[in-house]
């Protein structure tokens, strides 16, 4: 009988430590905030070296800590090439985007989106040795133009560069390297992130071509239904806008872009 009581009670309290490292690792899970963005486009966001260790820095990644604090939450943020990062967000491996993403429709079918937190215009950049041959949008026929895979740009490219070559790449700063490198010979990229690379690279500038994005901005991303989150991110935004604090990011990012980008 003490043998049979003393197996049940062994048996008793496996089952509530068990519940208990359930309930420990389930409320870790529910307490931290999971953003996913692509660290590849200043001031948006990108990695430096502060203090010997690799930190991902941009006005995204404040917004994000905004969010997280109004949340409660402890912010994890996951690097990861920009065309994957809807995939995701639909797969539950991240809670919201926050990668200077443009909301068309395209994207809405497949997320949720925040109002627009910033808008930008477009930079449409190529090698200083050219900067007489391409003055408008009908300069470049047979053109091979790069931009970001996922992105505005690539509409924008297809349909204001007329004829144009367009080239995908996964990464902004290799889209720099192939128009450095004579593999294409214009790159598409919102303005701020044009101007950060063009500081850095004396060989580069933004072109007099316009080129526009009806859209007209970034928003966060979070996924369809989650409408729960969606307000969170937006109240939020709201405040952030409403102190002038995304503008202060801005600033911020665009100077720090301009001392650490290479």
């Amino acid at each position: 009988m003490k043998k049979m009581l003393r197996k049940s009670l062994l048996l008793f309290l496996a089952g509530v430590l068990a519940l208990s490292f359930a309930g420990c690792a389930k409320k870790t899970e529910t307490d931290k905030l999971v953003v996913g963005t692509s660290a590849d486009y200043p001031p948006y966001e990108w990695h430096i070296m502060q203090d010997g260790e690799d930190k991902i820095v941009g006005f995204d990644i404040e917004i994000a800590k905004e969010i997280a604090k109004d949340m409660g939450k402890e912010l994890e943020i996951k690097d990861m090439n920009f065309s994957s990062l809807l995939g995701a967000l639909e797969a539950g491996k991240i809670d919201l985007v926050l990668a200077g993403m443009t909301p068309d429709e395209e994207k809405k079918k497949n997320a949720d989106f925040t109002e627009i937190y910033y808008k930008a215009e477009q930079g449409v950049v190529i090698r200083l040795e050219d900067k007489d041959k391409y003055k408008t949008v009908d300069d470049f026929d047979g053109v091979k133009v790069s931009v970001q895979q996922g992105t505005s740009q690539e509409k924008i490219a297809a349909e204001q560069l007329k004829g144009a070559q367009v080239k995908t790449l996964t990464k902004v700063g290799d889209l720099i390297l192939d128009l450095k490198a004579k593999k294409c010979d214009a790159v598409i990229v919102e303005l701020p992130v044009a101007k950060a690379y063009v500081e850095e690279n004396p060989d580069l500038i933004i072109s007099e071509v316009y080129v526009t994005d009806e859209v007209g901005g970034a928003a966060a991303a979070v996924k369809k239904g989650n409408t729960e989150l969606l307000e969170q991110v937006n109240k939020t935004l709201k405040r952030l806008m409403d102190e002038g604090k995304i503008d202060e990011f801005v600033a911020d990012a665009i100077k720090l872009s301009s001392e650490t980008v290479e």
